[in-house]
Order: C-alpha cells, then sequence, then structure tokens
C-alpha cells in the first residue's frame, strides 16, 4: 500500500513535470507563428459595386479608413508571411454602413483573408469587400511579388525597345 503511494505521488510529479514542458513549449510555438507575420502599413482590398459592376481598387493605411459608397472601411491590422513559406494575407477589418438616415451601423467586424475570400468575407446587398494584399512591410523594404512582377516586366519591355 505505502509503496503504491510513492508510486502514484512519483507519477503525478513526472505528469506534473512533463505537462509544465508542454506549457511553456506551447509558448514558444505561438512565439514562432507571431514572429513568422510580418506587418504592414498599408491593406490592399478590391472593391465591387454589383450595381454599376465596378471594381475599385482600395489601398487603406491601417487604423485609417476609407469610404466606398455607403461603405466606411477600416483596417487594423495586416499581415503577411515571409516569401519563403506558404503564403497568408490575413487583415482584422472593421465596416460599418452608412444608412439614409444618416447614422452608422456595423457590417462587419472581423478577420480577412487573401486567399480565402469567400471566409469572412463583407457580405451586403450592394457592395462587396474583399482582401487582396498588403503593401509596406513595418521596419523593412520588402518587395511584394506583383511589385516584382511588374519591375521584371519593365525590365523585359525596356529590352525589346
Amino acid at each position: 500500500m505505502k509503496v503504491n503511494m510513492q508510486i502514484n505521488k512519483f507519477s503525478q510529479l513526472i505528469g506534473l513535470f512533463v505537462g509544465g514542458f508542454a506549457f511553456i513549449g506551447s509558448f514558444s510555438l505561438v512565439a514562432d507563428v507571431e514572429a513568422r507575420q510580418i506587418k504592414n502599413k498599408v491593406a490592399v482590398f478590391a472593391a465591387l459595386n454589383k450595381v454599376t459592376a465596378r471594381i475599385s481598387h482600395l489601398e487603406i493605411p491601417i487604423d485609417g479608413e476609407q469610404k466606398f459608397g455607403a461603405l466606411t472601411i477600416k483596417p487594423r491590422v495586416c499581415n503577411t508571411t515571409p516569401a519563403t513559406e506558404a503564403p497568408s494575407t490575413t487583415s482584422f477589418i472593421e465596416v460599418n454602413e452608412r444608412k439614409l438616415d444618416g447614422t452608422q451601423a456595423k457590417l462587419f467586424s472581423g478577420w480577412v483573408f487573401a486567399e480565402n475570400p469567400g471566409i469572412h468575407a463583407v457580405e451586403h446587398p450592394v457592395y462587396d469587400v474583399w482582401l487582396t494584399s498588403c503593401k509596406m512591410p513595418v521596419g523593412g523594404v520588402a518587395v511584394s511579388k506583383p511589385e516584382k512582377l511588374q519591375r521584371r516586366r519593365t525590365r523585359v519591355r525596356s529590352r525589346r525597345r
């Protein structure tokens, strides 16, 4: 009986020890994920007016706002992953709708994903808004893929002339 109690206490101690390492290890995993995110200064959106069938390109600074029809779009965060990892562009946005009487109503508040625009999309009967990319990384001068392609196309065109 006494031996069984000592074994139980020993196994509990081992469990606490291993559990503590797992708990601490989870913090390093979260830190790794956050370290791989590149924060950006500008969020880039495409916005569709369903009545006119016109798509607009919107570049909105973080914590700024831009009006599109009756909507006001405010990006709070825009993160990308480095070019060495699978592409992932996310933004936390707030979208308000201006009603006919002049009041504002919250239409959407949440995360949107450039790679999956259908997930958590802004749904409105007249307007669609989706994230396309982020620009101007904080603390760095990284060039996004579309800008790299544009530079390459410009060089190719200038060589042909």
